[in-house]
């Protein structure tokens, strides 16, 4: 017998909107949470229940721990799910969740320590045999201290998550300090830990990363690799699959070693292994996420498998679905992320109310909004619109596919990045 019928999901916007409509395909009622300043957004009219946060700051309300577990427990859903950002990475979540007798839909708590202290993450990785770019995790003081430095140019972000909150590229010594400190900064805000990660910095590498699913009876799964290095301000805007600069020996090598790593932690739920990947297809390990990520619908469309719903069924303690023989790449994907901001003036953020807002018609074009129509996109939050992804017979296809739906996809009342999505050119 199933133990999950009721799920909360602690976020907001889109990916909690994408939770909604997992829960709804295995017959689960579900739960959300909403901010005063989302009181009106979508994902709160389409779950079965949702219940108001303590109102405030960000930890006040989708970081407040307390608040989200009271509110599972009093609407009696036996099962989490973090989505994304917020408290998806957050060790002592996954563990108050434990305590209190709630799934958690994503890993334990120890995994989410070990992968997601990047130092100890590439330690563990290296001895798997997989390559690591060397780096040093702490306080500003202590890395400041560390005679240990990687050689510049050097690459600091935040050590409790990801998103490209808080990176920064440092070119020589006198930088070190005020990127570490501001860095610091952003990642209290975004993760509630100060803690920052320095590593060596790969001048012009390519961004490979690994899908993986693992159950609770040791099997463990890729469903192929995804590219994503077309980014700004350090943050991902389009991803694709599969990697067209892969070749086959190098795809299966880099998939099975995801799947090394994974099982070498048994790892269970849906996960990422991120690669750095140079211009001779050597790859480095970079980091592993211990949750569902922003670009996962591209590898649900070449797939045809649905990712949130397998991390549900993982969660309620059922084996894989698939064996690793079953999972092909069909096709090709193509995901743009359409933000709220001014491409033209530092691509900084653009809130706003939108007055008009017209998905595009295309038989090839899946959207994953925020928005189900004219709303407004609070300057709170990250400033992400939706995901726009297309999917086609192959890349050549993909793009023109993409382009078609950008051209076609019509957001009055702010800016947005639409218009430099349609710029990036084909070869990159």
């Amino acid at each position: 017998m199933n133990k999950i019928t009721k799920v909360l999901i602690a976020n907001r916007g889109e990916i909690a909107i994408r939770i909604v409509k997992a829960t709804k395909l295995l017959g689960i009622k579900c739960v959300t949470i909403y901010s005063d300043e989302d009181y009106n957004s979508a994902h709160r009219f389409l779950s079965d229940e949702s219940y108001p946060l303590s109102s405030g700051t960000l930890g006040e309300t989708y970081l407040n721990i307390d608040r989200i577990i009271q509110i599972a427990k009093s609407s009696n859903c036996e099962a989490i799910h973090p989505g994304y950002g917020f408290l998806a990475e957050n060790h002592e979540f996954a563990k108050e969740c434990r305590k209190n007798n709630i799934i958690f839909i994503g890993p334990s708590s120890e995994i989410i320590e070990q992968m997601g202290n990047k130092a100890v993450a590439r330690e563990f990785v290296k001895n798997t045999g997989v390559k690591v770019i060397s780096g040093i995790e702490g306080s500003v003081e202590k890395i400041i201290q560390n005679k240990n430095i990687p050689e510049y140019p050097l690459l600091v972000k935040a050590a409790a998550g990801g998103g490209g909150k808080g990176m920064r590229i440092v070119q020589k010594n006198s930088e070190l300090e005020p990127a570490l400190t501001a860095c610091s900064r952003e990642a209290e805000n975004y993760f509630g830990d100060r803690t920052v990660f320095v590593e060596k910095y790969l001048q012009n590498p390519r961004h490979i990363e690994v899908q993986l699913l693992g159950d609770s009876f040791g099997n463990v799964i890729h469903l192929f690799e995804r590219e994503c290095s077309i980014q700004r301000r350090y943050q991902k805007i389009i991803e694709e699959s599969p990697a067209a600069i892969l070749s086959s020996s190098t795809r299966e090598k880099i998939c099975n070693d995801a799947v090394k790593i994974a099982k070498a932690s048994n790892y269970e739920n849906a996960g990422t292994i991120e690669f750095l990947l140079d211009e001779n297809e050597e790859y480095y390990f970079l980091e592993m996420n211990t949750r569902v990520q922003v670009e996962h619908p591209v590898t649900e469309v070449v797939t045809g498998i649905d990712i949130v719903v397998e991390q549900i069924k993982i969660a309620d303690g059922q084996k894989l679905s698939y064996m690793q023989s079953d999972i092909t790449q069909n096709g090709h994907a193509i995901e743009c992320r359409i933000y709220a901001e001014d491409s033209e003036n530092n691509f900084l953020p653009s809130p706003g109310k939108i007055n008009f807002y017209q998905e595009p018609p295309n038989n090839f074009v899946r959207i994953d909004s925020s928005i189900v129509e004219a709303s407004e996109i609070k300057s709170s939050f990250d400033p992400m619109i939706s995901k726009i992804i297309v999917h086609d017979k192959d890349r050549n296809s993909s793009i023109q596919s993409m382009i078609a739906a950008l051209d076609n996809y019509h957001i009055h009342g702010i800016k947005t990045n639409i218009k430099f999505l349609k710029s990036i050119p084909s070869s990159a």
